[in-house]
């Protein structure tokens, strides 16, 4: 059996266009992330021909259910077939959730010396360890094994994290890769392709 996992990310909401750090805060999609997710789905439909085959599967985050039912909607798929689960959620910020950077950095400037803009996620006071999300999103990979298609909707970084393990890439590497509410991925065979709608011939 070869299996396909494509994955996407929610819209863009009204906490992206601030600068503020959702984690596992929600925050409705802006008018700009709605048609985001249409034009994405359009361009899933196509990519996908026999999409009424596959099993979608969503973040529980309101921004990913959200995205799941326009989805839905734009490619004619059955919004009652959606499994909703937990292992596909953002990575938690604890405390920093809702704030800019620079308001984390004027109240926690010592858990920011020595980060970058990649992995200072992980050094809340409460937030969640590289480590977790790499073990529950790696149990969810692991749950994955015998479905052989999936759609799975997801979030930025927690996206990165299913990337890296997916392809076995160290943290620094893993935490670099790409994240665009313009682009989805193809997981097959160890391998990933990217979509992106800036490509035409899709």
């Amino acid at each position: 059996m070869e299996q396909v996992i494509y994955l996407l990310r929610h819209g863009e909401t009204i906490f992206n266009t601030q600068g503020r750090y959702q984690g596992e805060l929600d925050s409705s999609l802006t008018a700009e992330g709605i048609e985001q997710v249409k034009n994405i789905s359009r361009l899933v439909k196509l990519v996908i021909p026999d999409i009424e085959e596959y099993e979608i599967i969503s973040s529980p985050l309101g921004r990913a259910l959200q995205s799941t039912k326009i989805i839905c909607e734009t490619i004619g798929y059955n919004w009652e077939r959606v499994t909703i689960d937990d292992r596909l959620r953002e990575v938690s910020v604890g405390a920093w959730a809702g704030l800019t950077r620079k308001e984390i950095e004027d109240s926690w400037p010592d858990l920011m010396k020595n980060t970058d803009i990649y992995n200072w996620y992980f050094h809340s006071p409460d937030g969640e360890s590289y480590e977790s999300v790499v073990e529950r999103v790696s149990d969810w990979l692991d749950s994955m094994k015998n479905k052989e298609k999936v759609i799975a909707v997801s979030h930025g970084l927690t996206g990165r994290v299913v990337r890296g393990v997916y392809k076995s890439l160290e943290k620094d590497l893993a935490l670099r890769l790409e994240v665009s509410q313009n682009t989805f991925f193809q997981l097959t065979n160890q391998n990933i392709q990217r979509f992106c709608l800036e490509y035409e011939e899709f």
